[in-house]
């Protein structure tokens, strides 16, 4: 969807809530994504995730266009709740946790099932382990350039700071990262 079809989708989507859902599907999937890049819980995703669109939702109407595309306003939200639920929890959260086995039959073939999806994740574990001790600002500049893809007019929109700040956010958080390693 280009950012002509994209705004006026947005409009229509003020009056029509079948038009937000058009929305809700186009961008469901990547901000789902990005949340779950943040905070490696695939409940709590959904949860924030459910919440950001809420909120865009209720909110809509307060929506002006700025020449950016629309995810850079969701982006925005979902940043929001994912640090209102980093100040709600309080709690580093456990990268390798296991879920319980059903049956005691099924414990080897979980155990060696979850053990290969770790294997598969150790990359991304690790770097977001070290990235998880960074601050949260740094934390979401890094998420939005290196995962998200977003370029740094993206970004300014999505943290509403300018570009010489947000490229200097990213020069010092890839250099904390960098001595992490």
């Amino acid at each position: 969807m280009n950012l002509e079809e994209e705004k006026e989708l947005v409009k229509r989507a003020k009056e029509d809530s079948q038009a937000f859902s058009l929305l809700y599907e186009e961008y469901y999937s990547k901000i789902f994504s990005y949340i779950l890049k943040r905070v490696a819980d695939i409940e709590a995703a959904e949860d924030i995730t459910s919440e950001t669109f809420l909120k865009a939702f209720k909110k809509l109407w307060t929506f002006r266009w700025k020449g950016v595309p629309f995810s850079a306003w969701l982006y925005r939200i979902a940043s929001n709740e994912v640090v209102n639920f980093y100040r709600k929890k309080k709690k580093f959260i456990n990268l390798e946790k296991i879920p319980e086995p059903a049956s005691d039959s099924d414990v080897l073939e979980e155990i060696i099932e979850a053990q290969e999806e770790l294997e598969k994740h150790k990359d991304f574990l690790v770097l977001h382990e070290k990235i998880s001790q960074l601050s949260l600002q740094d934390q979401e500049v890094l998420y939005l350039r290196f995962f998200e893809k977003k370029k740094i007019k993206e970004i300014c929109e999505i943290l509403g700071k300018k570009e010489g700040t947000v490229k200097s956010l990213l020069h010092r958080a890839i250099e904390k990262l960098r001595k992490l390693f």
